[in-house]
């Protein structure tokens, strides 16, 4: 299963709560001083934007997963935009994989089309009490200069229309916390042989 949605949305929490193992996609970011990096306006960083993810390899550990139940994945420091190592990820025989990020319906229709997608959700909420969520987490964790994150974080709660509508049309459902967790209940209970 992919779970999506803004930056802030709670997926982290959301996924948490199911009880199934959590592949944490933000940790395939690409590293500061990639020349493929997306700018914003003034020369920024954009770390919203798909192309600072690596998605060939974000569903290259999914596909691994699904197949063999376990995978190397990286560990990815926000705050320094930096891979600090390699960690071993095993389902231990769990029958369902939970893969979330800002980016995981990017990755959608190559899942689907192996054969490995259950479900795709896009948690949503309103966008005032993602930017609150954002802001707090982002500042907690110093992932970036104060002035910086409450900058982008309003321009991302003016663009969060948009950002769902993004991942609906690349085949992820927007819900909201409930709907989202009864969605991912359901299929357990439903599909129990499942493999993600």
């Amino acid at each position: 299963m992919l779970l999506t949605g803004p930056s802030g949305s709670g997926k982290s929490r959301l996924a948490a709560r199911t009880g199934l193992p959590v592949l944490r996609l933000d940790d395939f970011y690409k590293e500061a001083g990639d020349p493929t990096l997306p700018r914003l306006p003034g020369g920024a960083t954009d770390w919203d934007h798909p192309e600072s993810w690596d998605a060939d390899a974000a569903a290259a550990a999914v596909r691994a997963l699904c197949e063999h139940g376990r995978t190397a994945v990286p560990v990815y420091d926000i705050g320094t935009s930096s891979r600090t190592g390699v960690a071993d990820f095993a389902l231990d025989g769990a029958p369902l994989l939970l893969a979330e990020g800002i980016f995981a319906a990017d990755i959608a229709a190559r899942c689907a089309a192996l054969g490995l997608l259950a479900d795709a959700i896009c948690l949503r909420g309103r966008p005032f009490t993602t930017f609150r969520r954002r802001l707090l987490r982002d500042v907690r964790e110093s992932r970036k200069p104060v002035p910086f994150l409450v900058r982008r974080g309003w321009s991302l709660m003016r663009a969060e229309g948009s950002i769902v509508a993004r991942h609906r049309t690349l085949g992820a459902h927007p819900c909201a916390r409930d709907e989202a967790l009864g969605r991912i209940d359901g299929l357990r209970q439903a599909h129990p042989a499942v493999r993600c």
